[in-house]
């Protein structure tokens, strides 16, 4: 079972998310926002996250794909095919910027054909399926990092490259590896630069996914409000594509 205690939201129910990157944004997120900013005091009982900038933004639809009971495990690829991605997803307290460990960072996304586990088929194309595939979460460390291994998503039909996102406190793990209970507080989406994705898309194996690609600008979801609205920071992890690349975002939790 979790160690609860070291888990500082309580509050029950969805929540508003706060995005947090960047040092240059949050030295100037600190001067406007004085009041907002940790006192020497909360500083010194709780580790607060490097470069917290705290921007205000919606929660994104949780889509038809979800499955409850995935697994915790830091590496969901399951095999699967695809350029590898590191996730580090830090979660905070948007009051304090204090990092919230022990937090279940949850995350599901579509293979390098555009299909979800427990539901190949829906995008057009024929693979064995697992109903477990590129679906888990991971616990925030003492750091509040997430840290999930899984492979640069594909596309489907009429929605950009994108990742889902849950954000739960209080979890009970479970001796068949997966969590119980808790609190859900964040449902929302991941989002990737354009640019990228058009190489990646470009190549082997995701140029075999026959669907046309919605663009970051076309689709339907994403707002153009970069990190506020889940943009990733990508980083190459070597000189082509193919070598990954690795992804951070800071969210920030409203109490």
């Amino acid at each position: 079972m979790t160690d609860t205690s070291k888990a500082t939201p309580t509050a029950i129910g969805r929540r508003t998310v706060l995005i947090a990157t960047g040092a240059t944004a949050a030295t100037l997120a600190v001067a406007a926002a004085a009041p907002e900013a940790p006192t020497a005091e909360a500083a010194g009982t709780a580790p607060v996250a490097a470069a917290a900038v705290c921007t205000l933004t919606k929660e994104m639809t949780e889509g038809p794909y979800y499955l409850d009971g995935q697994y915790v495990r830091s590496d969901i690829t399951e095999g699967k095919t695809g350029f590898p991605l590191k996730l580090a997803l830090t979660v905070v307290d948007d009051d304090t910027c204090a990092v919230i460990p022990n937090a279940l960072v949850e995350i599901w996304h579509a293979d390098v054909l555009g299909e979800y586990s427990g539901f190949v088929g829906n995008n057009g194309h024929n693979e064995p399926d697992s109903g477990t595939f590129l679906r888990g979460g991971v616990l925030t460390d003492s750091s509040g990092v997430a840290n999930i291994t899984t492979v640069y998503p594909g596309w489907y039909r009429g929605r950009c490259v994108h990742i889902h996102v849950k954000v739960h406190t209080n979890v009970t793990l479970t001796s068949d590896g997966s969590f119980t209970g808790g609190q859900e507080l964040h449902t929302g989406q991941l989002f990737f630069n354009e640019t990228i994705t058009a190489r990646v898309g470009a190549l082997s194996p995701y140029s075999a996914n026959s669907v046309t690609r919605t663009t970051l600008a076309q689709d339907s979801i994403y707002d153009d409000g970069g990190a506020a609205s889940g943009l990733l920071t990508l980083t190459a992890l070597g000189g082509s594509p193919s070598a990954g690349y690795a992804g951070t975002l800071t969210l920030g939790v409203e109490n």
